[in-house]
């Protein structure tokens, strides 16, 4: 019989050498090996641009329609990853949202703590938004820590007294820098990516010394009303799943319009397995549906 497709990308995983076992420059360098494995499209156009103040590529797939925007917060725990690692995974968003997609290089920490990414994302938004694209035509998203980081933007940006976008996409988030979810346990067999050592590091890079529950850092304790639409996507199988239960339920109770899918079996961020995964394909077109939606695109997929 022939594996199915998770059982793939779990075998590949496992190969992996544990990333508690590397140095953060071996660990950069990994991550940035391993999601180039993925080509970028050919008919996708890349710009790189400065927005405004950071690096950051536009990618364009063709029949984009209307004005729509995908402002993108990569993930990597806030100390790795790029907009060159995710090349293939959003332009495959992007076309199904016909949006153009703006990712955006934040910077990283140990070297650039929190709030560095946030401020880099707040500008990003602002900088739209200077450039004339209407906030009704933007959708900020991310996934792993850009889904934390998407939440954080929100926040700050509502904060900062700028319009609030169309809505958010939280693919995976990560909004508990304690790691204090049930799942991060009771899922720690079944996630080869995500264990609560990792976070942990990751957590005391972007943060130091300060509290693991500062709002913007870990958003699960943010003050989320007033908020637009929010997606929220997550497998069963994440040591994440509670971060994503938690944070639907907070935004909730506050009064924000939240969706969130949970996928059966599906590990961290399985979008990026997009050109052999079906459950990739499939939830990143169900974002694109989201983003089509709620930017008041007609219904189809260009």
């Amino acid at each position: 019989m022939a594996q199915r497709g998770i059982d793939v990308v779990r075998n590949h995983l496992a190969k992996l050498p544990p990333a508690a076992s590397l140095t953060l420059e071996e660990r950069r360098a990994q991550y940035d090996r391993a999601e180039r494995v993925f080509p970028t499209p050919a008919d996708v156009t890349i710009d790189h641009v400065t927005a405004p103040t950071r690096p950051a590529e536009w990618l364009t797939p063709p029949g984009v329609r209307g004005d729509a925007v995908l402002l993108y917060l990569h993930g990597g725990g806030y100390v790795i990853g790029s907009p060159a690692d995710y090349r293939d995974m959003v332009p495959r968003i992007a076309r199904a949202a016909g949006a153009r997609a703006l990712v955006v290089d934040y910077r990283l920490a140990p070297e650039h703590p929190h709030p560095a990414a946030v401020d880099d994302a707040v500008k990003a938004y602002r900088g739209l938004l200077d450039q004339g694209v209407r906030p009704e035509d933007i959708v900020v998203g991310g996934d792993s820590a850009g889904g934390g980081l998407t939440v954080a933007t929100l926040v700050a940006a509502r904060d900062a007294a700028l319009p609030v976008p169309a809505a958010g996409v939280c693919i995976s988030p990560w909004v508990d820098l304690e790691g204090s979810g049930e799942s991060m346990i009771a899922n720690d067999g079944r996630d080869p990516l995500v264990k609560k050592d990792l976070i942990a590091g990751m957590a005391q890079a972007y943060l130091g010394d300060r509290d693991r529950r500062t709002p913007l850092a870990a958003p699960l304790y943010a003050d989320l009303h007033g908020l637009p639409p929010l997606l929220i996507q997550v497998g069963t199988s994440e040591t994440l799943l509670d971060d994503a239960r938690r944070l639907a339920g907070r935004a909730k109770a506050a009064g924000v319009d939240v969706t969130i899918e949970e996928w059966p079996d599906m590990v961290h961020v399985w979008h990026m397995f997009g050109s052999f995964l079906p459950e990739a394909r499939q939830a990143s077109d169900r974002i694109g549906e989201f983003i089509r939606e709620r930017t008041g695109q007609a219904a189809g997929v260009a």
